[in-house]
C-alpha cells in the first residue's frame, strides 16, 4: 500500500497567491524525483459542530485560514528516496525559510502508512497499478490531442 506524508498549517489569507506558486514550484519538484500525487488544499468548511476543529487545535490567528496537504509516495522507502533527492535540489535548497509565505514553527507533519484505501482502480495518481480509462471523446475538439494554432 501506498505511503502519505501528511502537513496541516496555518497560512496568512493574504499570503495565499505566495503560499500557491511555492507549493506548485515545489509539487513539480516532487513529482519530478517520483512522488505518485501532490495535493495542496486551502480549508473552506472549517466551522465544524464535532470533535476539534482545524482553527482551534491550530489556534488560528485573525486573517490566517489552514492549508492540509498530502504528498504519496509507493512505500516509505520511496518517500525516503523521493525527499533524499528533493532536499538536495538547488531549487529547494535555494528557498529561504525566512521568506516563506507561513511560519514553520507553526506546522504539523508526519509520515503515515495506510490503513485503508477505497481508491477507485481505475483513478489516475491514486496507487492504481492500473491506467486511468480513457475518456469516451464523442467528437469534442476540446477533448481531443491539442491542435495547431491557427494562424
Amino acid at each position: 500500500m501506498v505511503y502519505v506524508d501528511g502537513f496541516v498549517l496555518p497560512v496568512p489569507k493574504k499570503n495565499l497567491p505566495a503560499y500557491q506558486r511555492m507549493a506548485q514550484k515545489a509539487g513539480r519538484i516532487w513529482q519530478e524525483y517520483g512522488a505518485l500525487e501532490y495535493r495542496e488544499c486551502v480549508g473552506d468548511d472549517l466551522d465544524v459542530k464535532m470533535g476539534r476543529s482545524f482553527p482551534l487545535q491550530l489556534k488560528l490567528k485573525r486573517g490566517e485560514t489552514v492549508i492540509f496537504s498530502w504528498i504519496v509516495y509507493k512505500s516509505r522507502a520511496h518517500r525516503d528516496q523521493v525527499n533524499a533527492k528533493v532536499m538536495k535540489d538547488p531549487r529547494m535548497t535555494s528557498m529561504d525559510p525566512k521568506g516563506m509565505p507561513f511560519d514553520l514553527k507553526r506546522m504539523v507533519y508526519g509520515g503515515f502508512k495506510t490503513l485503508v484505501d477505497l481508491a477507485k482502480m481505475s483513478a489516475p495518481g491514486r496507487g492504481s497499478q492500473r491506467p486511468a480509462r480513457q475518456p469516451k471523446r464523442n467528437g469534442h475538439p476540446e477533448m481531443t490531442e491539442a491542435q495547431p494554432a491557427a494562424q
